[in-house]
């Protein structure tokens, strides 16, 4: 392909270099491809250039480097070689430059200070780490010193000392009692920025000896404490009011100087009573928003991110009834040095050209200086296609032996920036990246994109061919992309055919063939149609499709764009749906899918089920399409359509939709161009370039749309320059040195013509004043590397075509890739509030090290032991997240008296940071829980022994056991409550004295010093004296007994005789039929019966005159009384009076009373029934 003619050929020679940097070679990120090329080394990981080690354990200093061939690792220390093999103590990882010294095996951390420079070499260069540090943390103990005690009148100020020792890094200061409980601050008392603690005014309530300084060293985990300082207030009254005065600083000014990208602390402590209130002001300007904060009850002002603009002068303002004090603080922002642009790697061909450029700023402004290969360019070997002009390298008519890895050293007073950019001169024949014979299958009518990736050094020519001896193929039908893919935007059936990419550059020529299959399109020739169905009716819709011949299609049916009902009355056929016993749910729309591997088209209709009409009624349906559409006034961007209506079918028509189809870039899709009123048949259509339309219209009506017009004629606009620029443009790295940036890509008819590409431009955000810009095409997605770790960057993509660019885009604010935090949170603190419950402190961690988005902190916490136990289990880690900037959190569920430790980490979008130093906390004792069981064996008649285990989870140290029972009457009600106190190591008890034949309760608890866990119960019975038992069981076999078996023998034999005396008489009674009319209202049963003729006449006994069958009672003597066994019938029901049937069966109740004279005593009348004779026995 022809290499594109450079539009900058007359502009500044600078921007002459920028080009030519842009022209550098782009190695394409094929694995196979990176493997084989030689490549300078790259400084890949290294150690922070202040390195502040623990001295109890090894130093590990990193140096990681990648390249091809692999490098080699040396160190300097000091200036000079480090001959590691020299020094037992110190190891080089295999295939790494990383330093290990032995310190936990003998070795002095002390012996190791100093700076360290690492160099990794090969054959193409040599490329250098930063100056690495090292110097082993310190944590000196206090000074010995006498403290005398401070006597202070109330009201006065007071400063209680710290003076910590000198550690490295500087300690952490806090202070605290005896107790270890943090001393409480508050306006009137706080500590100050060097660990002073201050007292605006003393009170009575600050009398104690035990002000203590505590200094933490976080290197090396230790705590420092100072003596006590004793503070005794005296009181004289009254107590005088004062005007504030500055405890510090001193004086009416002071100056700061802080660097540029630190946060800026600024301190004012005022004397005074009443206590005064801190008010900050910066000096004719405001205090910086979104960046300003105030600590220590406002007499800390706190400007993080610091820039130049933030210095001047800061006045704080001490204020109270009596008056006011004010300082004014002068700030001076240095600023150590930073980029504004970096070296970047530079790929170049034998007789290209080139730059390296190095800019940075500081104040005071930095100095430039290189070194090739680690070397100072002044000394280094002479190379005669470099020439060094400041802070920029320039490379002409390069040679292979000019690779080389420059470094570029920007330094002032303030500190050092330093950048490794190497310069790769490779000679490469071509290679063809696509595979093999490679596929490509396209629908007629529609682009094919046909890839010839290549890689060459010089960047090679490629050209294309159709067939084996084609010809090169040129003309507009063909479009040649820099990546050397063939663009054909309107494949036919004659496009198909072998294709050959050809690459070539002096160093030699190769080539590759792609397969192209141009397919015939998927069409529904029979679409399904709209129809009114009357309910319970069915109705089928077609789908009858045409497709080549070598593709698959798939149909699929949609109701409504959904899946079809689960229902058996929907059956899908080959080339249809049958909707059996229509319902009115069924109505909607019904969609035909047609899929294969290239293409999908799709048609609709739409199903309205009505009820049966009783009458015929008029048919509303939806109108007929258009037809005859008619094109005219064709323009570049405008064209009239006109078109004749369909019947309206007695609904008049609202309005007419038009729609497109862009037979260039997607055949077969028709999109929503306008809709006009129903009265309108013409209309003035806008149009974009270089695309092919078709239209077709669409009548409404208030029952539906009507079918599609057929199509119009095509009509192919001219090409143009692109009318916009793509969207959604983001700028987010995926790794923590580049910038991935994506945007949506441009639809086929935006682009207004063929070629279409994307200009991608970026900068650093405040630091570049260029821009820098890449070409791309056929992609979505642009991947800048080497940037610095999570920075803003300003980013603007652009569309091109063969004809020109787009609009200027807007500019969007992206970041470069995070990384993970590099500090731990500190000054961990963890508050036991109860046995369950914690709370968790940190300081939050600088945000310039947090390298990325601050999503929160988590908190892992995890249980060592219990202490009751001192058995150590499986250590299960829980985690908590807490969002945002946040400082403390709750930790719940915990177990009492159990020992647990903690970390906290920072959390940003790459992950996790380090984790602090594991935090131990104890968390006191609770009630335990309940006995694990309790058992109850060995019933006797006034003992039960009970046995019980120890509770699972004591929850701290068992003083005793507390034992209550209580007897269970009869009734189930509780007798009183004994209570038993048992010491906590038994685990049985025999319980004695206790009453025969009762049921207790039990309810047992452990206790531990907080108080009773929950209890258990059981119940158990002791055992049944023997005596009563045999009483009971005397009373039950009464029924068994000779006696009672043979006087119930002579209660049946006596009513089988009352029985046949009753029928005889019955018989007798028809040979006095007067008598018995005389005798019609008395009762028959009571007749006497006369002795001499053997007639019913008076009974008359002269002894008692009882009535009669008085002999048939049993007699008193011999009855059982109920009294006597409470197993009798009457307890279970009343007496019966039964009755006996006319065959013979016992019907009434007999009566044995005479006419005349009444019953005597308490006898009964009654003869006895069978079961009133049980109820005289039972």
């Amino acid at each position: 392909m022809m290499k594109k003619k450079s539009i900058y050929a007359s502009r500044a020679s600078l921007v002459l270099i920028l080009c030519q940097v842009i022209s550098a070679l782009d190695v394409p990120l094929d694995s196979k491809l990176l493997e084989e090329l030689l490549q300078p080394p790259t400084i890949t990981q290294q150690s922070p250039k202040d390195y502040i080690v623990d001295p109890r354990e090894n130093i590990v200093i990193q140096c990681e480097a990648k390249g091809k061939p692999p490098p080699s690792f040396s160190w300097t220390r000091n200036g000079t070689h480090f001959d590691i093999d020299k020094d037992a103590q110190v190891t080089m990882k295999p295939n790494s430059g990383t330093l290990v010294v032995n310190i936990m095996n003998g070795g002095k951390a002390e012996a190791y200070e100093g700076v360290y420079q690492c160099t990794a070499r090969n054959e193409r260069g040599a490329a250098i780490s930063n100056n690495i540090v090292i110097r082993p943390s310190r944590s000196p103990l206090w000074t010995k010193e006498k403290l005398e005690p401070n006597q202070v009148r109330e009201g006065d100020s007071l400063v209680l000392h710290c003076r910590p020792p000198v550690g490295l890094p500087p300690p952490i200061i806090f202070w605290m009692d005896n107790a270890f409980q943090r001393l409480p601050q508050s306006e009137r008392v706080s500590q100050g920025l060097n660990g002073d603690l201050y007292f605006s005014n003393v009170q009575p309530e600050d009398t104690r000896e035990d002000y203590i300084c505590y200094a933490r060293f976080n290197h090396t985990q230790t705590i420092q404490q100072k003596q006590p300082i004793s503070v005794k207030v005296f009181s004289t009254k009254p107590v005088t009011e004062r005007p504030p005065v500055l405890l510090t600083p001193t004086g009416s000014t002071s100056t700061k100087v802080e660097l540029r990208g630190n946060v800026l602390l600024l301190e004012c402590i005022a004397a005074g009573l009443p206590t005064p209130v801190i008010r900050w002001i910066k000096e004719g300007g405001e205090l910086p928003a979104n960046r300003t904060f105030f600590e220590n009850f406002k007499k800390t002002l706190k400007i993080i991110d610091v820039s130049e603009a933030d210095s001047g002068n800061y006045k704080c303002i001490a204020r109270n009834t009596l008056g006011s004090a004010h300082h004014v603080i002068s700030v001076t922002v240095k600023a150590a040095p930073y980029w504004i642009t970096a070296p970047r790697n530079l790929v170049l061909s034998p007789g290209e050209h080139g730059t390296l450029i190095c800019r940075a700023n500081g104040n005071p402004k930095p100095n430039i200086s290189w070194l090739a290969n680690g070397v100072p360019i002044a000394i280094a070997p002479e190379d005669p296609s470099r020439k060094v002009d400041g802070d920029t390298i320039i490379f002409s008519h390069v040679q292979e032996r000019s690779s080389a890895v420059y470094q570029c050293n920007a330094s002032n007073e303030y500190g050092y920036l330093l950048a490794n950019a190497f310069v790769n001169v490779l000679a490469e024949p071509p290679r063809i990246l696509t595979p093999v014979n490679k596929l490509y299958q396209v629908i007629a009518d529609s682009p094919a994109l046909l890839d010839c990736a290549y890689f060459g050094s010089p960047k090679p020519e490629i050209e294309w061919f159709k067939g084996v001896k084609g010809s090169i193929l040129r003309g507009n039908e063909y479009v040649f992309h820099d990546n050397g893919t063939l663009e054909i935007p309107v494949a036919q059936k004659d496009s198909a055919g072998t294709y050959t990419c050809v690459a070539r550059n002096e160093l030699g020529k190769t080539q590759n063939e792609v397969q192209l299959e141009v397919k015939d399109p998927t069409m529904i020739i029979k679409q399904p149609e709209y129809q009114v169905i009357q309910r319970y009716g069915q109705v089928s819709f077609e789908c009858i499709i045409k497709h080549d011949s070598t593709l698959l299609p798939t149909i699929i049916w949609l109701k409504d764009n959904d899946e079809l009902p689960d229902d058996e009355r929907f059956l899908v056929g080959k080339d249809n749906l049958t909707i059996m016993n229509v319902t009115d749910k069924d109505d909607g729309t019904y969609t035909c899918i047609v899929n294969t591997t290239l293409d999908s088209v799709s048609a609709s209709a739409v199903l309205t089920v009505v009820a049966a009409p009783p009458t015929p009624a008029i048919i509303y349906a939806r109108p007929n399409p258009p037809f005859d559409l008619e094109l005219t006034g064709q323009l570049e961007r405008s064209i009239e359509l006109s078109w004749i209506p369909g019947d309206e079918n007695n609904s008049p028509i609202i309005s007419f939709v038009i729609e497109y189809e862009d037979g260039l870039h997607e055949p077969g899709v028709w999109h929503y161009q306008t809709e006009v009123p129903g009265s309108q048949t013409t209309v003035q259509l806008k149009l974009s370039p270089y695309v092919n339309y078709s239209f077709r219209v669409i009548a409404v009506n208030e029952i539906g749309r009507s079918q599609p017009s057929e199509p119009s004629e095509q009509y192919l606009t001219k090409s143009a320059n692109p009318d916009e620029n793509p969207s959604n443009v983001q700028g987010i790295g995926s790794e923590p040195d580049n910038l991935v940036i994506t945007w949506e890509s441009l639809k086929g008819f935006q682009s207004n013509g063929p070629g279409l590409q994307y200009k991608v431009s970026w900068r650093q955000k405040d630091v570049d004043d260029e821009w820098t810009s890449v070409i791309v095409a056929n992609v979505s997605k642009y991947i800048v590397s080497g940037t610095p770790t999570f920075v803003p960057y300003e980013i603007k993509v652009q569309a091109l075509n063969d004809l020109g660019y787009a609009p200027e885009p807007s500019e969007v604010i992206g970041h470069s890739g995070e990384d993970l935090p590099m500090v731990a949170p500190g000054n961990v603190q963890v508050y036991v509030i109860n046995s369950t419950l914690a709370k968790v402190h940190w300081d939050p961690v600088p945000l310039k090290t947090v390298r990325g988005h601050l999503q929160g902190y988590k908190v892992y916490y995890w249980k060592v032991q219990s202490l009751s136990r001192r058995s150590r289990r499986h250590v299960e880690k829980k985690i908590l997240t807490f969002r945002g900037n946040k400082t403390f959190g709750m930790l719940p569920g915990l177990e009492p008296y159990s020992s647990y430790k903690l970390n906290v980490r920072v959390v940003n979008g790459k992950g996790e940071g380090p984790a602090s130093p594991d935090k131990v906390f104890k968390t006191p004792e609770g009630v335990p829980s309940s006995p694990s069981f309790l058992k109850i064996t060995n019933p006797t008649l006034d003992s039960l022994t009970l046995e019980w285990g120890s509770p699972t989870h004591p929850n701290g140290v068992l003083t005793s056991y507390v034992l209550k029972f209580q007897p269970i009457n009869n009734t189930h009600e509780l007798g009183p409550l004994v209570e038993i106190r048992i010491p906590a190591n038994e685990s049985s008890l025999i319980l004695k004295n206790l009453n025969y034949s009762t049921r207790y309760k039990f309810y047992i608890n452990a206790q531990t010093s907080v108080g009773s866990g929950s209890q258990i119960t059981e119940e158990a019975v002791t055992i049944m004296d023997e005596g009563k038992m045999a009483m009971a069981s005397r009373q039950v076999d009464i029924a068994t007994q000779g006696w009672f078996i043979g006087l119930m023998c002579a209660v049946a034999l006596l009513i089988l005789i009352l029985l046949i005396v009753c029928f005889i008489r019955r018989n007798k009674g028809g040979k006095y039929p007067v008598k018995e009319k005389e005798d019609a209202h008395a009762d028959p049963e009571i007749q006497p019966m006369k002795e001499d003729d053997g007639t019913f006449g008076e009974y008359s006994d002269a002894e008692d005159h009882k009535p009669l069958k008085k002999g048939s009672r049993t007699p008193s003597d011999r009855t059982v009384k109920k009294e006597d066994s409470d197993d009798s019938l009457v307890d279970y029901g009343e007496g019966v009076n039964g009755q006996f049937n006319e065959d013979g069966s016992f019907i009434g109740q007999y009566s044995g009373k005479k006419e005349k004279e009444p019953a005597e005593g308490n006898e009964s009348s009654e003869a006895p029934s069978p079961v009133n004779a049980m109820n005289s026995f039972v």
